[in-house]
């Protein structure tokens, strides 16, 4: 094989795959990767999940309530309370 043969996209992977799969080392970095990538998933999930509750309190707060949820009901002729005219 030439050299340019080895410096192909295809030949590379297979042999940086090659060597993960027979290194120890390569084996233990690789797992560490992998186990520090998951774990900085979930906790930016974590903080984007609670910037986002915290954004939806902060909106819930401030809308004011409506005349139609503040109003008490009114009682009617017949003695059941029906909902105030809008």
């Amino acid at each position: 094989m030439a050299l340019e043969e080895y410096l192909e996209s295809e030949v590379a992977i297979a042999v940086a795959a090659t060597a993960v799969a027979l290194s120890p080392r390569a084996r233990r970095l690789l797992r560490r990767g992998a186990v520090y990538g998951v774990a900085g998933a979930l906790k930016t999930t974590d903080v984007v999940t609670a910037a986002a509750r915290g954004v939806a309190r902060g909106v819930a707060a401030q809308v004011p309530a409506t005349e139609t949820d503040a109003a008490p009901p009114v009682a009617s002729s017949e003695g059941s309370p029906r909902p105030s005219p809008a």
